[in-house]
């Protein structure tokens, strides 16, 4: 993908302290902080803080939030979020902090006046929320995944590089200790070449394989329903969609895959340095809509599916590796060596690595991680090779503030766009593969769950599938009329 010229970024305009202090915003709320880019690049800010803007602040935003400000070393300059009521408690919390309900107009407004910007919306409106910071000059925070398409996904790990900024998925676990102890125990050689890896969830825990409901819902006055919808299809509210059950229809979550993959597939590709999948294909469960039929509802996530991607080998594996993925509560056959009353991940959740030598799994965000049988860690000890999270989950957000301090290039991060991009198109790939049409629908004469009798090769260079065409669609969705697609 070619990229085009642009406007030089935000944070490379060098305006003097002098006229900043007389015309922002922020001072005259009260933060005496000086946004570091302002003073001219290489300049440190008088107390080398980093001033943030939040993009939906109720929810995992308001944690987002919160831990920003934890960290000693940021201020929360700017609120924004569609939902007053949502965004209650971060209002309360930060009361300095100037609020907003539309996105556009604090970054049309404000743009001057923080560095960074966090964003914690429904998956439809990641994309289009992070790039127009990230042309702004703006480091740039985005909760998993990173976005809802793979082209979406492509972009933004393009932007991060031609723009320069600090990047952050909100996969949290990936700070943790336990991935980089796996990481420790391959080099090591204990369980010797990892060919299989098998990841589940008993999510989703939300409505699934359902009709859009057809009841007429009043709107809440305190929520801005159309800026909500954003890029996605005009449709009437539906009660209960917000603040958590929009993640079971396509048009706006990317389901159990969205919310979970990007936690329980993050330690095989840290471990494997796993790039780029090359092949999808998948099963999926169905509903019964009376006693005799079942049925399909396209727009949407069907209640369990069971995908197997294929990756090519890399520089610390022998081959590809084949990569299962199960949610709606489906889980791999126990492995012989776990015991008939010991945990197979965390319960609901894990992910299991498969070598030529053995096998280790883990819970969830790359917890509690154990070589099989258990017996294998009593009395173990490996030399430590990789620097560790100070916090762990919780240090993820200060690590990418002390990198956005840093400056580009200057600090490592545990899932910058170079690393959450192809992690994030690899859980994207697998919707493919439920979403798209089933290529036996004319032959069986209904409409039945897509995915079923195909394996889809997918060409990265340009990417589509080369096999089935039709799925291709759901590479890069059209948005509303209103809202322009995303171009470097």
């Amino acid at each position: 993908m070619k990229e085009e010229e642009i406007k030089k970024p935000e944070n490379e305009i060098v305006n003097s302290r002098r006229d900043f202090i007389k015309t922002t915003t922020v001072a005259a709320a009260g933060f005496m902080i000086v946004p570091r880019f302002v003073l001219g690049r290489g300049y440190v800010a008088p107390s080398d803080r980093l001033l943030i803007a939040s993009i939906g602040v109720g929810g995992k935003g308001q944690s987002d939030t919160a831990m920003f400000a934890k960290s000693g070393i940021a201020d929360v300059a700017f609120l924004c979020d569609v939902d007053t009521r949502r965004a209650a408690k971060s209002v309360a919390a930060f009361p300095k902090a100037k609020f907003y309900k539309d996105w556009r107009e604090m970054l049309d407004k404000e743009h001057k006046n923080f560095d960074a910007v966090s964003v914690s919306t429904p998956d439809h409106n990641h994309a289009i929320q992070a790039l127009a910071a990230m042309q702004l000059g703006k480091h740039v925070y985005v909760q998993k995944p990173m976005a809802h398409d793979i082209y979406e996904a492509r972009i933004l790990t393009q932007a991060a590089k031609k723009y320069k900024v600090v990047t952050q998925m909100g996969n949290q676990g990936a700070s943790n200790d336990g991935t980089r102890i796996m990481k420790e125990w391959y080099d090591a050689g204990l369980i010797g070449d990892v060919h299989t890896i098998h990841a589940w969830t008993d999510r989703p825990v939300w409505p699934q394989g359902i009709p859009w409901s057809t009841a007429q819902t009043e709107i809440p006055k305190e929520l801005d329903w159309d800026l909500w919808l954003g890029t996605a299809p005009y449709k009437n509210y539906v009660n209960k969609l917000v603040p958590f059950n929009w993640r079971g229809w396509w048009d706006y979550g990317t389901g159990a895959l969205g919310d979970m993959g990007c936690h329980l597939l993050e330690a095989p590709f840290s471990v494997l340095n796993l790039k780029y999948a090359k092949d999808v294909q998948c099963s999926v469960g169905s509903v019964y809509v009376d006693e005799f039929k079942r049925g399909y509802f396209p727009e949407s996530c069907p209640p369990s599916s069971h995908v197997t991607l294929t990756f090519p080998k890399t520089e610390k594996t022998n081959g590809d590796i084949t990569v299962h993925w199960m949610d709606g509560g489906i889980q791999p056959e126990r492995p012989s060596e776990l015991g008939p009353n010991e945990i197979f991940g965390d319960g609901g959740n894990g992910t299991l690595f498969t070598g030529t030598k053995g096998k280790m799994m883990c819970d969830t965000y790359g917890l509690n991680p154990r070589l099989l049988p258990l017996s294998k860690n009593e009395n173990l000890t490996i030399a430590q090779k990789y620097a560790r999270v100070e916090g762990g989950s919780d240090g993820h957000y200060k690590q990418w503030i002390e990198g956005a301090i840093a400056g580009y290039g200057k600090h490592e991060l545990s899932s910058g766009f170079e690393v959450a991009g192809p992690l994030t198109e690899a859980l994207l790939m697998a919707n493919l593969a439920i979403r798209g049409y089933d290529i036996q629908k004319e032959v069986l004469g209904e409409d039945t769950y897509p995915g079923r009798s195909a394996k889809l090769l997918w060409d990265n260079d340009q990417m589509k599938i080369t096999n089935f065409d039709e799925v291709n669609q759901f590479v890069k969705r059209n948005y509303r009329e209103g809202w322009k697609a995303l171009t470097l």
